[in-house]
């Protein structure tokens, strides 16, 4: 571990969320000692104003932005609209803000969801631009994917020095398990074991089985995250991956055993699948900053069912 953070002041947009819990206790254990995670009842991040005031009290050097409006693929259905606006308009004001306050780096994290719906497998970065991305969430993803357009610009016009990550599916401990929207490993958790509790004959799973993803456990995303903030300085788009794919039907199967659900497993073809397959090219991030995943799928499913049954008492 080196010392670069520690007399760095890091602004963490989404710093109480998910992933960003998991980066703020890492910048935490690094000797970062100036750590500003914005509440959104405090700083709502869609407006100039609250950014203004954020970069003008924080004056950070670093801004991580890993807030976002996100949700599984019923949600993306639900919100598109919600999902383009907010996010859009996070990402855009908070770099050119960023520029103005004169921040020195920012790291701005993309999405899976702005790949094109058939980018051939392993999802390499130059394929980023070759089509539309899947329907469900293309909204979501679009908007996210202008912060590289304007990550690239800006650095080409202003010498500003944004870099943009691009993460694969994240799960993990802390994750969203709410059923509405939550993404897919949660889900299958939260309704295996409240199955089981329940004694129910089977479960529920969207979608026919047959598509593919690929899952980054939330504290090596993490670690890619912090080794770009010190090392990356580029403006070429950056895949964060493991570099392994499986079916949702295997998944299922996969939770269905560490869970100790022993019932019948229905798919529903009429919901959708969304995107055929997932799975990244991460080689990128290993030759620029050293990242490759060390956590597997099943180590990292073990630790976020034991987590899960850990919050409801079981």
């Amino acid at each position: 571990m080196t010392r670069f953070f520690e007399d760095k002041t890091v602004v963490v947009t989404g710093g109480a969320g998910f992933l960003g819990t998991e980066v703020v206790r890492r910048l935490e254990t690094a000797g970062c000692r100036k750590i500003v995670v914005p509440r959104s009842r405090e700083f709502d991040l869609t407006r100039e104003e609250a950014i203004q005031t954020l970069l003008a009290q924080a004056k950070p050097d670093l801004v991580l932005h890993l807030a976002a409006v996100v949700g599984g693929i019923g949600a993306n259905r639900l919100h598109p609209g919600e999902f383009f606006y907010k996010n859009l308009i996070m990402g855009v004001q908070l770099i050119e803000w960023s520029r103005q306050y004169q921040v020195s780096k920012f790291v701005a994290l993309g999405t899976i969801c702005s790949y094109p719906k058939f980018t051939p497998v392993p999802f390499k970065e130059d394929d980023l631009w070759n089509g539309y991305p899947e329907e469900t969430n293309a909204p979501y993803g679009l908007a996210k994917k202008m912060m590289l357009v304007q990550s690239q610009a800006y650095r080409q016009e202003y010498g500003f020095n944004s870099i943009f990550l691009l993460p694969v599916n994240l799960y993990g401990p802390g994750d969203n398990f709410d059923l509405e929207s939550s993404h897919v490993i949660p889900a299958l958790i939260r309704k295996c074991l409240e199955a089981k509790q329940r004694g129910d004959s089977e479960i529920e799973v969207w979608g026919t089985g047959r598509v593919t993803r690929e899952f980054l456990y939330v504290a090596d995303a993490a670690e890619g995250i912090l080794l770009a903030a010190e090392h990356y300085e580029g403006s070429e788009p950056v895949n964060l991956g493991v570099g392994r794919e499986i079916s949702i039907q295997d998944l299922v199967l996969l939770i269905a055993e560490m869970t100790g659900f022993r019932g019948r497993i229905r798919f529903d073809p009429s919901k959708p699948d969304g995107q055929p397959r997932r799975c990244l090219d991460s080689s990128r991030a290993q030759r620029a900053f050293g990242f490759s995943a060390k956590t597997s799928l099943e180590e990292g499913l073990r630790k976020t069912i034991d987590w899960y049954r850990t919050q409801r008492g079981w």
